[in-house]
C-alpha cells in the first residue's frame, strides 16, 4: 500500500514537472471601443509562421513547437487594424497577454476602393469589363495584390493573365460563380460595402478550407451577423466614375441574450451618368442576416441579399470615333422629351437567399451545412430595327419592313464612308464635312425619329418598325454543400467538401417597348431562301418564323419573342484536403472529383431548325455529360523566420461553360462540335522576406491550358469560297481546342521606414501567349439552306494561325512605387505611380485562317503577297502610359461617435490610355484588309477600343457609432 501511494505522488509529481516544463503562449483579444472579445483574430508568431484563430470568447493558445527568446506576436482581422506585440519566451513557462485591443480601421479604405471594384465590375461584356478579376482580391493584404486590386484595377489589369472565371467567389462557403460563363457577378452583392469586410483570401492554388479553387485564388466572403461587430454606420459618397452618389446605412447588434445576432444594411446608389455619357445609374441594396445560437455546438444563421442594379451601358469606338468625340463619348443614349435614355440598358435583379448551420461536433471537428437559392434576372436591353408586316402578293405571303442600323457610330454615319475611295470629288468631301459636323455637334441616339417612323406605320395600319429589346436570362439555382474542417492531431488537419447545384435558366427575348407602335411581327425579317436552296416550298414559308407552331404572332410589350429555351444543369463534386505543420515546413495535397451535365430544351420550334433533337430546335437536346477530377499540392519551407520559400502546384480539368458548349443556343440544340473539358496545369514558387520592418514576396509562375473553347458573334462579309456576293452573313464563331501559357514573375514590397511612413513598390511582368492553332468554324442560318457547302464551313486545315500571338486582356507589364503616412492624430495621405506597358489588341481569329488568303471561289488570291499580309496580321501594341493616385482621409472621435472622411484621385493628370480593345473581323481576307487599311482618310472597319477614364474622384463621409 506503501509502495503504492509513494508510485501515485512520484506520478503526480512527474505530470507535474512536466505540465510546468511546458512552453504556452496564450492570451486574448480585445475591442478596442466597446471591450468585447473579438473571434476569428488571426494570431502569428513571425519567428515560426505558426497562425492560429481565437475562439468565440476572443482566446487563443499556442502550445506546439513555441519558438523561445524574443518573438512578435502579429494580430490581424480584415476591418481593423494589424498590430505587432513583442514577447520574450521563456522554456517551460507561460507567456499570459491577455487583454490585447484591435483598433477599428477608421480610414476605412476597403470603402475607398470597393467603388472601383464591385460597382464598376458587372461583367457587362460590351462595357470591356469582364476580364478584371480584382474583386477576388479584396481581402488579400499581400502586398502586391493589394496593388493589383486597388491601384492596377483602373487598366483592367489582370494578375497573371487570368480573368473572373480562374477565380472562385463565395459567400459563406457557397460559391456565386455564375454556370453560364463561370465568372461570379458582383452586381448580385454590389452596394453592401459594411457587410463585405470579412473575407478570407487563398493565393492561387494554395490551401483553403472550403473547396479547391482555381488558379486565381478563393476569396470567400463572411456574412454571419454574429461574426460582426455591435454597432452602426451611416455614410454618404460622392463620385464620378460609375455613379455619382451613395448613401448607406447600417447596424449589426453583436451577440445579444438568448443567443441571437443581427445586422441590416440599405443602400442607394444613384447618377445620371459618370465618368461616360449617357450611362445612368440606379441600385438598390438590402441586407439582413439574422443567426441563433442554440446551444454551444450548434448555430443557425440565415442571410438574405436583394441588390437590384440598373445600369446605362457604353461600348467600344474606334479611333475615328474617339478622334471627333473624345474618351467620355457613349453613342448608346439620346435625348428624349429632354431627359436622356440609354438604348442599352443592364438591370440584374437576382436576390439571394442563404441557411447556414454551424456545428462544433468537438473542439476539433467542425461541420458547416449551407443551402441557398438564387433566383431572379438579368436583362441587357437593345434596339430591334427588324420589325416587318405580312402582305400577300400573288397568293403568297411576303415580308415587308426591316431598317437600317440606327446606332450613330454606324460605319454609314462617319466621315470615313464618304472618303473611302481612292480619290474622293468635291460632292464626296462635301458630304465627310457634313457628315462629321452633324457628328461633332450631335452624334447621340435619334429617340425622335424612332417614334416617328414607328407612328408613320401606325398611320397606315403597320406594326413597329423599331422597338426596345430585352435579352433575359431568368435562373433558379438551388445550392447545397456541406464543409468539414477537422483537426486530426495538432500539426494535421483535414478539409473536405460535397457540394451540389442544381440551375434551371430560361433565356429568351422580351419586348419591352414598342415605341409608340400597336404590335410587333415575330419574323426574321433577314431570313432569306438561297437560290441554291434544295428545301420544300413548305420549309421555306416558315423559314423568318421565330416558331413555326406560332406563325405570324404580333407580340407586346412584356411577350417573349425571337428565342426562349432552356437550360438545365446540374454539378455535383467533392473536395478533399490534408494540411501539415511542422517547424520547418508546411505542406498541404488535395484532390477533387466533379460531374457536370447541360440540357436545352427549346420551347420555340425556330423556322431554320425545324424539328427535335440535336439538329432541330424544339424540346430536349442530348445531355451533355463532363466528369473532371483535380490534383494539387504544394509546401512552405522555413529556413528561417524571415526566410521562406512557397511552392505551389496543381493539375486538373474543367468544364466548359454553358455558353461555350451550345453552338447557337438562341436557335438551336446543336453542341459545340469537338468539345472537351479544359485541362490546366500550374505551377508557382515564392520566396517571401518578413521582418517587423519590410515584406516582401518575389513569385515566378506558369499556368498552362488545353482543349480551350470560345464562342463569338458577328457579321462578317467575303467568306471564302460562298461564291460572289454570297458570302456575307451573321456567324457563330467556334473555336476549340485552344491552347495558351501564362509565363511570368510578380514582385511586392513595403517597408515601415518609420512609425508613420511606409514605403511600398510592386511589379508584374509576364507573357500571355498561344501555344497553338485552334480549330476554327463557323455557323450561320445563311448557309442551311444551300447544297453546296457544308452547314458548318472551315477554312484550310480547319484551323487559325494564332500560335504566338499574345491572349489581349489588360498590360502585361505594371510597376508601382508609392508611399503611405500615418498621423498619430488619425489622418494619412498616400500617393503611387503607376507605369503599364505591353498591352494588346484582341485578334480577329478569322482573319489569321485560311479565309484570308482565300478569294471566293476559295483559291489563293492571286495578287497576294506575304510581306504586305505579315504587317496586316501584326497584333498592335498599345502605348505605355503612366497613372498617378491620391488617396486620403481624416477621422475625429466624438464621444461615442467617430467622424471622418477619406478621398481619392485617380488619373492625377488626366493620362488618354487604351485599356482593351478588339479586331473587326467584318472584313477577314487579305484583298479586303488591305484596301480597308490603306485608305488616306483611314479605315472604315478599324478596331475597336476600350479608352480608360481620365481623372476620377471619390469622396466618402461617414459616422459610426
Amino acid at each position: 500500500m506503501k509502495k503504492s501511494f509513494l508510485l501515485f505522488l512520484f506520478s503526480i509529481t512527474f505530470s507535474l514537472a512536466s505540465f510546468a516544463q511546458q512552453t504556452v503562449v496564450k492570451g486574448s483579444v480585445l475591442d478596442g471601443t466597446t471591450g468585447e472579445p473579438i473571434p476569428d483574430v488571426t494570431i502569428t508568431i513571425e519567428e515560426t509562421g505558426q497562425t492560429l484563430k481565437t475562439d468565440a470568447k476572443g482566446e487563443f493558445s499556442f502550445t506546439q513547437n513555441v519558438p523561445l527568446g524574443e518573438q512578435v506576436l502579429k494580430i490581424e482581422k480584415v476591418g481593423y487594424v494589424t498590430k505587432r506585440y513583442p514577447i520574450i519566451v521563456n522554456e517551460g513557462q507561460t507567456v499570459d497577454i491577455s487583454g490585447m485591443t484591435l483598433d477599428f480601421d477608421t480610414s476605412d479604405k476597403k470603402d475607398l476602393f470597393i467603388i472601383s471594384i464591385s460597382d464598376d465590375n458587372l461583367n457587362s461584356e460590351d462595357d470591356g469589363l469582364t476580364d478584371n478579376i480584382s474583386g477576388l482580391l479584396q481581402a488579400s493584404r499581400d502586398v502586391f495584390l493589394s496593388a493589383a486590386a486597388f491601384d492596377f484595377s483602373a487598366t483592367f489589369f489582370r494578375p497573371r493573365g487570368l480573368d473572373n472565371a480562374n477565380g472562385k467567389v463565395l459567400i459563406n462557403g457557397v460559391e456565386m460563380n455564375k454556370q453560364f460563363n463561370g465568372r461570379p457577378q458582383w452586381g448580385n452583392w454590389g452596394g453592401l460595402n459594411d457587410v463585405q469586410r470579412n473575407q478570407e483570401f487563398s493565393m492561387g492554388m494554395s490551401a483553403n478550407d472550403y473547396n479547391f479553387g482555381d488558379l486565381a485564388g478563393t476569396n470567400n466572403i463572411i456574412m454571419r451577423a454574429s461574426k460582426y461587430r455591435r454597432g452602426g454606420r451611416i455614410s454618404y459618397a460622392s463620385a464620378n466614375r460609375s455613379y455619382t452618389g451613395r448613401v448607406m446605412a447600417s447596424y449589426s447588434s453583436g451577440l445579444l441574450e438568448g443567443g441571437w445576432s443581427y445586422s441590416v444594411l440599405g443602400s442607394r446608389r444613384f447618377g445620371e451618368e459618370g465618368f461616360r455619357d449617357g450611362t445612368i445609374y440606379d441600385a438598390n441594396s438590402l441586407f439582413v442576416a439574422v443567426e441563433k445560437q442554440l446551444n454551444e455546438n450548434h448555430s443557425l444563421n440565415f442571410t438574405g441579399i436583394y441588390a437590384k442594379n440598373r445600369r446605362g451601358r457604353s461600348t467600344a469606338i474606334t479611333q475615328e470615333v474617339f478622334d471627333l468625340k473624345g474618351p467620355e463619348y457613349n453613342p448608346f443614349w439620346g435625348l428624349l422629351n429632354g431627359e436622356q435614355r440609354n438604348s442599352r440598358m443592364r438591370e440584374i435583379n437576382e436576390p439571394i437567399l442563404m441557411l447556414n448551420h454551424f456545428w462544433d461536433i468537438s473542439s476539433k471537428v467542425r461541420l458547416n451545412t449551407n443551402v441557398a437559392y438564387q433566383f431572379g434576372e438579368i436583362a441587357n436591353t437593345r434596339i430591334d430595327n427588324g420589325g416587318t408586316r405580312l402582305v400577300t402578293i400573288n397568293g403568297e405571303n411576303a415580308y415587308l419592313g426591316g431598317a437600317r442600323n440606327p446606332d450613330p457610330t454606324y460605319y454609314q454615319n462617319l466621315p470615313s464612308f464618304f472618303l473611302q475611295d481612292a480619290n474622293p470629288t468635291a460632292y464626296d468631301y462635301q458630304q465627310a464635312y457634313l457628315a462629321e459636323q452633324a457628328f461633332r455637334n450631335d452624334g447621340q441616339w435619334d429617340w425622335n425619329a424612332l417614334y416617328e417612323g414607328n407612328a408613320t406605320l401606325r398611320a397606315q395600319g403597320g406594326n413597329s418598325l423599331y422597338a426596345v429589346q430585352a435579352d433575359v436570362i431568368k435562373d433558379q439555382q438551388l445550392t447545397f454543400n456541406s464543409i468539414l474542417d477537422a483537426e486530426l492531431a495538432d500539426n494535421i488537419r483535414l478539409n473536405a467538401a460535397i457540394n451540389y447545384r442544381t440551375l434551371k435558366s430560361e433565356n429568351f427575348a422580351r419586348l419591352e417597348d414598342l415605341l409608340g407602335g400597336t404590335g410587333y411581327l415575330d419574323v426574321d425579317f433577314f431570313a432569306e431562301e438561297d437560290d441554291n436552296s434544295t428545301i420544300s416550298d413548305e420549309v421555306a414559308a416558315n423559314l423568318a418564323q421565330s416558331d413555326v407552331r406560332n406563325p405570324n404572332r404580333i407580340v407586346g410589350e412584356g411577350d417573349r419573342y425571337k428565342y426562349n429555351y432552356e437550360i438545365n444543369a446540374d454539378v455535383i463534386s467533392g473536395f478533399a484536403q490534408a494540411q501539415f505543420k511542422y517547424n520547418k515546413v508546411d505542406f498541404y495535397i488535395g484532390a477533387n472529383l466533379s460531374k457536370t451535365t447541360y440540357q436545352r430544351t427549346g420551347l420555340y420550334e425556330n423556322g431554320f431548325f425545324q424539328g427535335g433533337g440535336n439538329e432541330g430546335s424544339f424540346g430536349d437536346s442530348d445531355k451533355l455529360d463532363f466528369s473532371n477530377y483535380g490534383v494539387k499540392g504544394g509546401f512552405t519551407y522555413k529556413v528561417t523566420g524571415k526566410h521562406l520559400i512557397d511552392v505551389n502546384a496543381s493539375y486538373f480539368t474543367k468544364a466548359p461553360s454553358i455558353r461555350n458548349s451550345f453552338s447557337n443556343a438562341r436557335q438551336s440544340n446543336a453542341k459545340v462540335i469537338g468539345l472537351e473539358s479544359e485541362k490546366i496545369q500550374s505551377i508557382d514558387a515564392s520566396y517571401i522576406f518578413r521582418s517587423p520592418i519590410v515584406k516582401a514576396r518575389l513569385t515566378g509562375f506558369y499556368s498552362g491550358f488545353q482543349d480551350g473553347s470560345d464562342i463569338g458573334f458577328y457579321f462578317t462579309e467575303d467568306l471564302a469560297g460562298l461564291g460572289v456576293d454570297t458570302g456575307d452573313a451573321f456567324v457563330q464563331e467556334i473555336l476549340t481546342n485552344i491552347e495558351r501559357r501564362h509565363v511570368g514573375i510578380e514582385f511586392g514590397i513595403e517597408a515601415q521606414v518609420t512609425p508613420t511612413i511606409k514605403l511600398k513598390g510592386a511589379a508584374s511582368v509576364g507573357q500571355y501567349t498561344f501555344q497553338n492553332n485552334p480549330n476554327l468554324y463557323l455557323t450561320s442560318v445563311d448557309f442551311l439552306n444551300r447544297s453546296d457547302i457544308d452547314p458548318q464551313i472551315t477554312f484550310g486545315d480547319g484551323t487559325t494561325n494564332l500560335d504566338g500571338y499574345h491572349v489581349a486582356g489588360g498590360p502585361e507589364r505594371a510597376f508601382q512605387i508609392g508611399f503611405e503616412y500615418r498621423d498619430p492624430d488619425f489622418w494619412n495621405i498616400g500617393i503611387t505611380s503607376n507605369f503599364f506597358s505591353n498591352a494588346y489588341l484582341d485578334v480577329s481569329n478569322l482573319a489569321r485562317s485560311a479565309n484570308f488568303t482565300s478569294d471566293f471561289d476559295g483559291n489563293t488570291f492571286n495578287d497576294y503577297d506575304e510581306s504586305i499580309a505579315r504587317d496586316l496580321l501584326k497584333q498592335e501594341q498599345f502605348d505605355d502610359y503612366m497613372l498617378v493616385n491620391i488617396i486620403g482621409g481624416k477621422s475625429w472621435k466624438i464621444d461615442d461617435y467617430f467622424v471622418g472622411f477619406f478621398a481619392t484621385i485617380n488619373n492625377v493628370f488626366n493620362e488618354q490610355y487604351k485599356t482593351g480593345g478588339f479586331e473587326q473581323s467584318r472584313l477577314a481576307n487579305f484583298r479586303r484588309m488591305q484596301e480597308d487599311q490603306s485608305r488616306d482618310n483611314g479605315p472604315i472597319f478599324g478596331p475597336r477600343y476600350f479608352f480608360g477614364n481620365g481623372t476620377t474622384y471619390y469622396l466618402n463621409v461617414y459616422v459610426r457609432f
